[in-house]
């Protein structure tokens, strides 16, 4: 057997083995994403990171339940404002006094930064964290990463997800993990200011 066989055979084999290693990691990202532990009955805080349907919606019931004392809608974009989140998820506009709409984060490793701070802010030690169940397990990556110490409890929201959205999300989940988000940190919050 020439050794160009044999080196291609080694390659081969080696893509085979990190592709079953993928995969099998892959099954287990689905499996945490679909199965979290159940939250605490109340919290410190809630936090909802904007991007997907029905996420600002479930924060907000969950402070109107007495889940928590205060909330952060991370992320908001443009002129949204209160009333109109509170239309839509049918709760009181008197619940903003308790609401914070945080309006710098543009990714999940800015809405950590954004979060981590507001956290500190408001002394807060344990949180609610409300998102997409696919989004859940590197929201909460990124969270732990930006605040060692505070308990996160995860309140994933169903959501829709095609198996490309599910795979995409789970390398950037692994890039989370591995810390490899933070080279992008400086496009992460508008502004383009760094924590």
């Amino acid at each position: 057997m020439s050794r160009r066989l044999q080196s291609w055979r080694g390659l081969f084999g080696a893509l085979v083995v990190l592709a079953l290693l993928w995969l099998a990691g892959f099954a287990w990202f689905l499996r945490l994403a679909e199965r979290p532990p159940p939250p605490p009955a109340r919290a410190d805080a809630i936090v909802a990171l904007t991007g997907g349907a029905g996420r600002v919606e479930a924060a907000l019931r969950l402070l109107a339940e007495g889940r928590a004392r205060i909330a952060l809608v991370s992320g908001v974009g443009g002129a949204a404002e209160f009333a109109a989140l509170a239309r839509r998820a049918g709760v009181d506009p008197a619940l903003g006094a308790r609401v914070t709409l945080g309006r710098a984060a543009l990714t999940t490793r800015g809405n950590a930064a954004e979060t981590a701070a507001w956290v500190r802010a408001n002394d807060a030690h344990s949180l609610l964290v409300v998102t997409a169940s696919y989004h859940m397990p590197r929201a909460l990556a990124e969270l732990a990463r930006a605040m060692p110490g505070v308990a996160l409890h995860p309140v994933p929201v169903a959501a829709d997800a095609s198996w490309r959205l599910l795979a995409g999300e789970y390398v950037k989940f692994l890039a989370a993990e591995l810390g490899l988000t933070a080279f992008g940190l400086h496009a992460a919050l508008r502004g383009g200011q760094a924590p």
